[in-house]
């Protein structure tokens, strides 16, 4: 209560000092005042909160710059040598009876070898990232490390002996003992670190031609993925026109017959047709006994129109048929181009001889539909729309699907053959 009361006080002050300042013309608002608004809006609707900070967001944490970066780490790497060298000093001194201690040794290997192999590491390894034309061949290779030679190796020698007090040359003489004494110093660490600059530097280009490749593979099998899709999508499109277009003519059939309850039947079960086909635009797949109830369906659709004269014989529908994938649409347009070519051509009242045969053979699913060839069908049975766009769906579902044509004993039998795909 007390901090309730508290907070009310504090608002009827806020209260006057802003109708002080509106009586004196200073429109402009106090912060606070802003505040004590914004905290009165929960206690107009009847419940009272205080007002809530803002929420503070969080720094993204600082990144180095590829420069401070790569000398960070060469101090790093060459720091942990030297206490490792200077550890192997400390070991070999205690060996042999000699008084030493271990900080002294660390900051004498420290200062003495790693300083001069610090600033050739780090200003190698920037060198090369800014210019890796520089050892783009061998001769280039074999030039900076002559330079190195020529211009390094000195100022090293040069630096270790400022360091141990050898500069006091008072003669042509102590210039050729100098020169003795520190000629055979730091040539392996020197070469060493070099080889392993020029090692990391062609480990990192390797590594980056690497992903940029795996990049480039990544890419190319997105946009074919891509391009696979449209593809699909453009044969869907060409396809479902064509699929109501017919099923529409069988509609008309029956309308310009007269027959009102066929007709209002046919566009019943015409509305199932379509629902079933909206429903597998927006999918890749569908089971092959899916398809099969969809043919049935698209057959009495086509009973209405044709009758008893429509006669299709459907073997080998079984479980395995509840576990195959198949693109949808597959089996409509084989039925629709049997019916083309077989009951469309028959004289009279004829009856159709179409046969819808599943087989499993070993790892394939073989489904096969065949009608009589009669004289009246096209030259080219197989070349229809549907059928191109059946075989085109195949192959871009599964590489060894397929679709085949053939006359066999004056049937004509298209096969689709489904790879099973076990576990």
């Amino acid at each position: 209560m007390k901090e309730n009361g508290e907070f009310g006080y504090s608002r009827i002050d806020s209260a006057a000092a802003r109708f002080s300042r509106q009586q004196a013309g200073d429109e402009t608002p106090h912060p606070r005042d802003e505040a004590w608004a914004e905290a009165e809006l929960p206690h107009k609707t009847g419940c009272y909160t205080r007002p809530m900070p803002f929420p503070m967001k969080q720094a993204a944490s600082p990144q180095l710059p590829p420069v401070a970066k790569t000398i960070v780490i060469t101090v790093l790497v060459w720091a942990a040598i030297s206490a490792l060298g200077a550890l192997q000093t400390y070991s070999d001194n205690l060996r042999v009876g000699i008084d030493s201690h271990y900080p002294a040794l660390l900051v004498t290997w420290f200062i003495e070898y790693a300083v001069p192999l610090i600033v050739l590491s780090a200003g190698l390894s920037l060198v090369l990232a800014r210019w890796p034309a520089l050892i783009a061949r061998p001769r280039n290779v074999f030039a900076l490390f002559v330079g190195l030679v020529l211009v390094f190796q000195p100022a090293q020698w040069i630096y270790m002996a400022w360091l141990r007090g050898y500069l006091h040359i008072a003669s042509l003489e102590d210039a050729r003992l100098l020169l003795m004494k520190m000629l055979l110093v730091g040539w392996f660490s020197t070469t060493g670190t070099f080889a392993a600059i020029l090692a990391i530097h062609y480990w990192r280009e390797a590594r980056e031609r690497e992903l940029a490749w795996q990049r480039s593979q990544n890419d190319m099998l997105n946009l074919r993925l891509a391009l696979e899709q449209q593809r699909m999508l453009a044969l869907r499109a060409q396809f479902e026109p064509h699929f109501l277009f017919n099923a529409l003519s069988a509609i008309s059939a029956l309308v310009r017959d007269g027959d009102r309850t066929l007709a209002l039947g046919g566009i019943g079960r015409l509305s199932d047709l379509l629902r079933y086909a909206l429903s597998a635009s927006v999918r890749n797949s569908a089971t092959v006994a899916a398809e099969l109830q969809f043919v049935r369906d698209y057959l009495d659709l086509q009973r209405l129109r044709y009758g008893a004269r429509l006669q299709v014989q459907i073997d080998g529908d079984g479980a395995l048929l509840h576990e195959v994938e198949c693109p949808p649409l597959l089996l409509q347009p084989l039925i629709e181009n049997a019916l083309r070519h077989d009951l469309d051509c028959r004289p009279g009242s004829a009856a159709s001889d179409i046969r819808l045969n599943f087989a499993e053979e070993g790892e394939v699913l073989a489904i096969r539909v065949d009608n009589p060839v009669s004289a009246q069908a096209s030259p080219n049975p197989g070349a229809g729309l549907g059928l191109a766009n059946t075989r085109e769906r195949l192959k871009l579902m599964h590489p060894t699907a397929s679709l085949s044509t053939s006359l066999h004993e004056g049937r004509f039998v298209a096969e689709v053959r489904l790879p099973l795909d076990r576990a």
